[in-house]
């Protein structure tokens, strides 16, 4: 089977679009004969949760709004009445209207391949399978709900816990479960999918590129534990993922952001678990070979109007002045991650193409230039060529959502904490070697002093490694309180407007109203 295909039927996969907790969870598991799903003929319902990832809102603008726009390094972008109350909400952490399209989407979107991962696990248990396709399927089921039950447990706290099928309305109006047994059931499905994913995708067949791993779920596992402080657990899981051998750092950074035919970031050797995409020839006008995804076209470049080749995208996810500030001209992942206005982009050294881009006017019509663009979604002009896509539109890059230079910098952190000072300086090392590019006068050697000093440089670089892609926030909600230092989210954040209530959100409203008052609001708002 070809990749092209495996596309297609995720493309095809795509099913409604949900709103609201009881239409989200009123889902039969898919009927037929279970004459007809032998041997790991789930397929068809696995797809369903991949299918979600490309275009739901929920993993794409939403969740950029969650993961990225409340921390300190990333504004909205766009205009101001372009989604205004992600301006107040996610930038100034006021307003909350409890009833918008970022908070409902998100919610939608996680519960809704939620259900795509119970009724998985209903029909495997029910058809009583043991094959190893069938196996790998529940795998990719277990991993899936614990990987959404994982983004919900963080922004919102206390959930519904719905692991089951739902057969009717009322069996999806469930009260919050506690946070430690959210923990309890993500642990439990990622200890299966542990269990039962391979190594490498090609156990699924020839071209499934993107299916999910042992490595994927080993690696968000490893995210959950270092949420919890349970340091030991997050060192022995991240010694499991380098054990395995599949990965490394890729061998220049901006080759992680390369996309295309031939693109170095694409499937490379640092992606663990990636949204996929084929984007043929001549897309723009051939639908059959559009594959895409909009996380690359709703952050993309937008300047000087809508009407010229700057027009790449919608503009969301900027970089803030104080991100600009804070970072070191001599760290190169700053002029690698970050595009000026009225600037050279760099050339193919900082990860460019030999273009100059338009001057920042705060005058121009519609409000959306900006100083400041995120570079880890620019758009490559031969492949606008090429999909003939060539203004407004780049959906060829997929989200890197796991990759490896945060396994080496999970099991730094963890080894600091643990008391093994050689082993934490050794992986950030690994990480700056790799960012100095063999300039050791740009990033020197940091060298183990004291924990408190290694705890310092560790979350520092792991702002300036994953600028702009949703870490931070999360990153700075979990170091509060503070040990020795400031960087956590009270001091970072609060002088943007946090407050201690917003390290989770508010409960969509539409949910609330919906379960007839059994889910109650978060303390506070």
């Amino acid at each position: 089977m070809k990749r092209i295909y495996w596309v297609l039927l995720i493309a095809t996969a795509t099913l409604i679009t949900v709103a609201g907790c009881k239409k989200l969870l009123d889902r039969q598991p898919l009927s037929g004969s279970l004459d007809d799903l032998k041997s790991g003929k789930l397929e068809s319902q696995v797809y369903v949760m991949y299918s979600h990832l490309p275009w739901d809102w929920g993993f794409n603008l939403s969740w950029i709004d969650f993961h990225s726009i409340r921390d300190d390094d990333a504004e909205k972008g766009s205009n101001q009445t372009d989604g205004a109350e992600v301006n107040t909400e996610f930038d100034k952490f006021v307003g909350y209207t409890k009833d918008d399209w970022a908070l409902n989407s998100y919610w939608n979107d996680h519960y809704a391949v939620i259900t795509a991962a119970n009724n998985v696990l209903a029909t495997a248990k029910e058809l009583n399978a043991t094959d190893p396709a069938t196996l790998r399927n529940v795998g990719e089921a277990c991993f899936f709900r614990a990987y959404c039950y994982f983004e919900l447990v963080k922004d919102f706290g206390e959930v519904p816990l719905i692991n089951f099928p739902v057969l009717k309305p009322t069996d999806a109006i469930q009260p919050k479960a506690l946070v430690p047994a959210i923990y309890q059931q993500i642990d439990s499905d990622l200890n299966v999918a542990v269990q039962y994913l391979p190594v490498n995708s090609s156990a699924y067949g020839s071209g499934f590129d993107g299916r999910l791993t042992q490595g994927a779920a080993l690696t968000l596992w490893a995210q959950t534990a270092l949420f919890r402080s349970d340091w030991a657990k997050v060192a022995s899981l991240c010694q499991q993922i380098i054990g395995l051998g599949q990965y490394s750092l890729a061998p220049n950074f901006t080759d992680l952001w390369k996309a295309g035919p031939n693109g170095a970031g694409h499937n490379g050797p640092e992606s663990i678990w990636e949204t996929q995409t084929v984007v043929g020839q001549n897309a723009a006008t051939n639908s059959a070979v559009d594959h895409g995804t909009m996380w690359q076209t709703c952050q993309g470049i937008r300047q000087g109007g809508a009407s010229n080749d700057w027009n790449l995208g919608w503009g969301w996810n900027t970089p803030t002045q104080q991100l600009v500030d804070d970072w070191d001209n001599s760290d190169p992942r700053k002029n690698q991650t970050i595009l000026f206005s009225g600037q050279s982009d760099g050339g193919a050294a900082e990860g460019g193409y030999g273009r100059t881009l338009p001057p920042y006017s705060a005058s121009e019509a519609g409000g959306i230039a900006r100083k400041y663009w995120n570079k880890k979604v620019y758009s490559d002009p031969a492949m606008h060529a090429f999909t003939g896509q060539l203004t407004g539109n780049a959906d060829w890059l997929g989200h890197r959502i796991l990759r490896y230079a945060d396994v080496i910098l999970m099991l730094a952190e963890a080894a600091n904490e643990t008391g093994d000072g050689a082993t934490a300086e050794a992986n950030l090392e690994l990480v700056r070697a790799r960012a100095r590019g063999g300039n050791i006068a740009v990033l020197p050697h940091i060298t183990f002093v004291s924990q408190d000093q290694m705890r310092l440089a560790i979350k520092n670089e792991r702002r300036w490694e994953f600028a702009m892609e949703g870490y931070r926030f999360y990153d700075l909600v979990r170091w509060t309180p503070a040990t020795t230092d400031t960087i956590d989210a009270p001091h970072i954040l609060g002088p943007l407007g946090y407050q201690p209530k917003n390290a989770l959100y508010p409960l969509p409203q539409q949910a609330i109203d919906l379960s007839g008052g059994v889910l109650k609001q978060n303390p506070n708002y």
